[in-house]
């Protein structure tokens, strides 16, 4: 496995383009039949695919949300497939100016370069909280 293609690789190109809203370029770090689980969501969602990646990454663009990527740590774990990341998204609400944190600790599995698992555990509600103009942790 390349470096480039390495899960550490991987997840850093999915939050460097979630935080810079590259929505079409981030469904091409997924296989074609890859499985997306956020059990914190509400209700729990599950995409399984690329199309429904597309989709889901689609909806970036239009949320008026600056986001940045911080305190991110990359733990390694016995399967070299798998890696564990937390991080945060620091960001502020572009309509009404409101600040948020918004807490994230994402499961990867990566294979041949592209995410075929993942489970991403999110602060849904902190993120809705900044979505409607208020603060988020």
């Amino acid at each position: 496995m390349s470096e480039f293609a390495s899960p550490r690789a991987v997840f850093q190109r999915l939050i460097d383009g979630i935080t810079a809203r590259r929505s079409d370029d981030l469904p091409r770090l997924y296989a074609e039949d890859a499985v997306v689980v956020q059990p914190f969501a509400q209700p729990a969602a599950r995409l399984e695919g690329r199309a429904a990646l597309r989709e889901h990454f689609a909806r970036l663009e239009a949320l008026p949300l600056e986001m940045a990527a911080r305190n991110v740590v990359v733990h390694q774990t016995p399967d070299p497939e798998v890696i564990i990341a937390e991080y945060e998204y620091a960001g502020r609400n572009t309509e009404t100016g409101h600040e948020f944190v918004v807490p994230n600790i994402v499961v990867l599995r990566v294979r041949n370069g592209h995410i075929v698992e993942s489970r991403d555990y999110h602060d849904h509600s902190g993120l809705a909280r900044a979505l409607a103009g208020g603060g988020a942790g």
